[in-house]
């Protein structure tokens, strides 16, 4: 079944750091590669991050034991650097 509609979702959260800290664990790939995985039979193996209006992003998520894999990637729509990234995954 396919649909046109689009489906917007925002997410926000608070984290106790200061915010260029931040920033870089959320954006830098030697981070992403750390925190990005729904449960711990997951993992990031590699990522790409180009943090630029239009930049791609590319991250390559798989099961643990191999048994799957997908990349997960989508266009930087905008960033305003230490706010806010914008994206069309």
């Amino acid at each position: 079944m396919e649909t046109s509609a689009k489906t917007i979702l925002t997410v926000f959260a608070t984290v106790n750091a200061p915010v260029e800290k931040v920033w870089q664990f959320w954006t830098k790939p030697e981070h992403i590669v750390n925190w990005n995985h729904a449960s711990d039979d997951w993992h990031t193996p590699k990522a790409k991050n180009d943090l630029r209006k239009g930049g791609k992003f590319c991250w390559r998520m798989e099961a643990k034991d191999g048994s799957m894999g997908f990349d997960f990637e989508g266009t930087f729509d905008e960033i305003q650097s230490l706010k806010q990234i914008l994206l069309y995954a």
